[in-house]
């Protein structure tokens, strides 16, 4: 009974973190606050000092503010931080009122193809729309009408804004063919027209003087334009495709104790990932940044930072890069504020980090390592890997040593920092000749691992017992090297005591070597298919695999035979971990579905479902009251083990139904039949309230009856309305249930008693009431025939 009391019945979700950021605009509340993000068909506000989505516009349970499947295109944020206007692949805009995340107007666009750019005047009043039909609109809110269509600009719109100066009434904007035009609002005329650049125009920001606009673009410059005569100031090359452009003002400080001292100073980003800082009076460079967290476009011409936000509230510039990641940084250190991991496409791997688990590190579609603080889930990326990082393993001695492996041949170890703010790399190996997929620590030793991958190999490392104080990271080789099996190995684990490997393979076998020589011990051989995972049991001498069949097996480690095959996943079991001692497995699979399963009996205890995808990443917290799981939905659920706290409840509501049980015997017992219904209604006992109410019949109580009625909630009412109803289908108590729908239906018709499925309750209480009225009808002549045959 013991160990049956601690066995983990019921997990419940505490926390989901899914895609916050999916591609698109990002905008920034002036107050610097809120961050509001462009994410599939939904729109999130994400609060900056929390890290928490603070709502989302179209995703709420009013089908009037939702926007289902309708993904939006773009959208544009007014200046007084207001009102929101989205664009979507329908062909529909939805001007949206912030404060209360609610649609204010809709209306269907007249643009022939997608709207690329929206932009919004202050009041959220006037709107211009730039398509890709080479055209953009003026619309007036109130109406949502659109007033003129201006012309001037071939292809795409890539930046369009309105000057801030009313008096100027003026609309920029900038397509395909890298002209900036300016418009007349009014007229709806070009008043202005701006050639220089020889590519699309990127990014452009308006002067605080109201005169002077920069822009940059694909073409690799900066361009300083005088609005007044209409040309260009200087042209700066800038040798990198550029897309983001922030303008800076006078006086703020940089590293290094560099002061701006002029108010033409901008900050550019691009190709390069790196945020340079231009003073365009002197054509000069006056900062290079050099922490940059974003990496290098692969190939020329490719992107790397997408957008540039400045916000002069909280003098933070934010970079948001072409992996969907949002990085700030304070302007006068360039040190890394905040990072925002936007959407992490597929999560491969997730492991616990540092003493009491205090961190998550996450592998997902990216050559970062993403490491979360599991307190606050702030987010830190790991640099070092060159291709996508596929496994992750912390060794359960050292909790603050990370092993990584990934498609570039090399495995890293990382370390936790003693403020828990970052880890550092402090050991690096290539010896793989593929894509290293699965690594793992040894249990007592946090000086062996071992890796495995694309290349058939199986290889062991060892680290040294103690690492240089500034951590500096040192070329690690492998002691050991085997050809383990025929095709990819996908998991690789150590036994309790660290004397036993076990390798699982795509060639359908399961392999145990010796850790001292990696001397083949035995094979495995039972799947139908490729084995996704092995893990050794904590307790027993027993090996678990898990297959691309839908099963999972138990082996024995003495005769190497299959002990137990558990079935119940209907697609690929990926990942396979033991519970309390031993005793129970979870396991997650290509359908998405995360099992708990009892060694000893062989059954599924309990099916969770959050994920739309495969399963690829579980993790197990060290006290086992956290299970983290994370898929091909780009989602990351954590699980909390409430078992204790379901049973306390189940317990502590048995006494008190025992309790109400008695008290109710005590008020039968003491002749108290209203207070008794009362309880027993509460009870939810139909039959024991038709025992009471016939007594309180018998006593000739109506009155009391119609009282107690009264004095009910609505809830009750209704169950003692559908009682009635039931018992009126039985001749033996109709009498009881026509007394009680007399009190009812005063009740009702009284307007007291409001139900919105009476129709259908009456429906069930009709045929039977009528045949009663005939019955009685039939038998009151019955008695009048008898009657006057006895006179």
């Amino acid at each position: 009974m013991g160990t049956k009391s601690k066995l983990k019945e019921i997990f419940e979700v505490e926390s989901k973190f899914g895609a916050i950021f999916t591609g698109g605009s990002v905008e920034w509340t002036s107050d610097g606050k809120i961050l509001i993000c462009q994410c599939g068909p939904v729109i999130n506000l994400l609060d900056v000092d929390s890290g928490q989505l603070t709502g989302s516009l179209g995703n709420t349970d009013d089908e009037e503010n939702s926007v289902s499947d309708d993904t939006v295109i773009s959208f544009a944020l007014s200046a007084d931080d207001q009102h929101v206007v989205s664009s979507h692949k329908s062909g529909l805009f939805r001007l949206w009122h912030i404060p209360e995340l609610k649609v204010v107007k809709l209306w269907k666009s007249v643009h022939k193809g997608p709207v690329a750019k929206l932009a919004l005047t202050f009041g959220g009043t006037l709107m211009a729309s730039g398509g890709s039909d080479s055209s953009v609109r003026l619309w007036d809110l109130v109406h949502q009408s659109c007033t003129h269509n201006l012309l001037g600009v071939q292809g795409v719109i890539s930046v369009l804004t309105f000057h801030p100066d009313k008096s100027r009434k003026l609309l920029l904007g900038a397509a395909d063919d890298a002209t900036i035009v300016g418009w007349n609002v009014e007229t709806g005329k070009p008043t202005l027209t701006l050639k220089g650049h020889f590519s699309r125009v990127s990014a452009l920001s308006i002067h605080s003087d109201n005169n002077h606009i920069i822009s940059c673009g694909r073409d690799k410059v900066v361009i300083l334009w005088d609005l007044n005569k209409q040309c260009a100031v200087s042209t700066i090359p800038l040798y990198e495709g550029l897309e983001g452009l922030a303008l800076l003002p006078k006086g703020i400080s940089l590293p290094g104790n560099r002061k701006v001292e002029n108010n033409m100073c901008v900050a550019v980003a691009g190709e390069r990932g790196v945020i340079r800082v231009w003073d365009l009076s002197a054509s000069k460079e006056v900062y290079v940044q050099t922490n940059s967290l974003v990496s290098k476009a692969k190939e020329e011409g490719s992107l790397a930072v997408t957008q540039l936000l400045w916000n002069s509230d909280s003098y933070t510039l934010g970079v948001v890069s072409v992996d969907h990641n949002i990085i700030l940084h304070k302007i006068d250190t360039f040190q890394c504020i905040k990072q925002f991991i936007g959407f992490s496409d597929e999560i491969l791997d997730i492991a616990y980090l540092g003493a009491e688990d205090s961190h998550l590190a996450v592998a997902t579609n990216s050559t970062n390592v993403a490491l979360y603080r599991v307190s606050d889930m702030s987010c830190s990326l790991l640099q070092g890997h060159t291709d996508l990082v596929l496994a992750l393993a912390t060794s359960r001695v050292n909790p603050k040593l990370l092993v990584s492996c990934a498609k570039d041949y090399s495995v890293r170890v990382w370390y936790l920092t003693d403020d828990g703010n970052t880890a550092k790399c402090i050991g690096h190996g290539q010896r793989h000749t593929a894509a290293v997929g699965t690594v793992q620590f040894g249990q007592l030793s946090s000086e062996i691992f071992a890796s495995a991958g694309q290349d058939n190999c199986l290889k062991l490392w060892n680290l040294p017992s103690k690492f240089s104080e500034d951590l500096q990271p040192t070329v690690l080789n492998a002691t050991f090297t085997q050809i383990a099996h025929q095709k990819d190995i996908n998991s690789v684990c150590f036994s309790p005591n660290d004397k036993l490997i076990a390798t699982g393979s795509q060639d359908k076998t399961a392999k145990i070597w010796s850790t001292e020589d990696l001397s083949l011990i035995g094979v495995l051989r039972g799947h139908r298919r490729g084995v996704w995972c092995v893990r050794f049991s904590p307790a027993d001498q027993m090996l678990l695999t898990t297959s691309a069949d839908c099963t999972m097996r138990l082996w024995s480690l003495q005769d190497l035979s299959c002990i137990k095959s558990f079935e119940g996943h209907e697609s690929s079991v990926v990942r396979g971990e033991f519970l309390t001692s031993g005793t129970q497995l979870v396991s997650g699979g290509a359908d998405g579905l995360l099992k708990l399963w009892t060694v000893k009996s062989g059954e599924c205890v309990s099916t969770l479902d959050q994920h739309n995808g495969r399963i690829w990443a579980l993790a197990i917290s060290l006290n086992e009251n956290y299970i983290v799981t994370g898929g091909a939905d780009s989602l990351m659920v954590k699980w909390k083990d409430v078992t204790a706290e379901k049973r306390q409840a189940a317990l502590e509501e048995k006494e008190k139904l025992t309790i109400q049980e008695q008290q109710l015997l005590n008020l039968i017992n003491n002749n108290e039949l209203l207070k008794a219904l009362k309880l027993a209604l509460r009870l939810q006992r139909p039959h024991q309230c038709l025992t009471l109410i016939q007594g309180i019949l018998k006593k000739g109580d109506i009155q009391g009856l119609s009282e107690t009625v009264c004095q009910l909630g609505p809830g009750q009412q209704e169950d003692l309305l559908k009682y009635a109803v039931l018992w009126n289908s039985n001749g033996k108590h109709c009498y009881t249930a026509q007394a009680l729908l007399s009190v009812l239906l005063e009740e009702i018709s009284s307007g007291k008693l409001r139900l919105e499925g009476l129709r259908s309750i009456l429906e069930g209480l009709l045929p039977y009431t009528d045949r009663h009225l005939r019955r009685l009808s039939e038998l009151q002549q019955d008695l009048h025939l008898l009657a006057f045959t006895a006179n």
